[in-house]
């Protein structure tokens, strides 16, 4: 059983994330905006935090940063939200956020997200009481870099996840002109695979059938030649 805190300022999230937990034999604190989560920080230990981004005090990823930058942020925490755009994920991952979770939030993606940041918080308790050591061929300054290791580390894990064809990005272009690069192969990919199936692919990307067509008429994104390539 993990201690968990869920900070939302809807109380339908609130209490939908604390029934799928209280089930899960977790047990759970809720908050409503920063001010309780902050409370809720000082006066318990969490295995795991669940952040909304969006909060009409404090954002979510401002709040991360504030615990960053005070030494406090300790635990795991996966940010929530459901109008974030890449350029937030990417930065609340930098601060030390482990994952993402887009709303609406399936019940398979929520478990598997905090079973993935139990078992990293599990792991980090373990290597705090253990000797620090230095794998070889690597900087001893590494044992030091604390979040900012970790950031790097994980965006080495989500790079080796993606098909090697698509690893060859050309960065040397503005931000925006990359971003979209990635997203055009990236839903492309997911095209192929699934044969053109738009049905298949927004249930594989985490999207609405209107935001997928949406996003892939932005991206220019040739429907019916991956239909036929499928």
């Amino acid at each position: 059983m993990a201690n968990i805190l869920v900070v939302d300022d809807e109380l339908g999230i609130r209490d939908l994330l604390s029934e799928i937990l209280n089930d899960e034999g977790h047990s759970v604190d809720l908050a409503e905006n920063a001010m309780q989560a902050r409370n809720a920080r000082q006066s318990s230990n969490y295995d795991l935090v669940l952040l909304d981004i969006w909060m009409p005090d404090t954002d979510g990823v401002s709040l991360l940063k504030e615990w960053a930058m005070a030494g406090t942020l300790s635990m795991p925490v996966i940010m929530m939200s459901g109008h974030a755009t890449i350029d937030t994920a990417v930065e609340a991952t930098r601060i030390g956020a482990i994952s993402f979770l887009e709303k609406p939030i399936a019940m398979q993606k929520l478990l598997k997200a905090v079973e993935q940041g139990l078992a990293r918080s599990s792991g980090a308790q373990q290597a705090a009481s253990a000797p620090a050591h230095v794998p070889a061929g690597l900087p001893s300054g590494v044992v030091a870099m604390g979040n900012g290791a970790q950031s790097v580390v994980h965006a080495i894990e989500i790079a080796e996840q993606l098909p090697v064809s698509h690893q060859g990005f050309n960065l040397d272009r503005p931000l925006r002109e990359a971003r979209d690069g990635f997203e055009k192969a990236y839903f492309e990919f997911h095209l192929a695979r699934e044969g053109g199936s738009m049905t298949r692919v927004a249930e594989k990307t985490g999207l609405e059938r209107t935001h997928l067509y949406r996003k892939l008429r932005q991206l220019g994104v040739d429907l019916g030649r991956n239909k036929r390539n499928g």
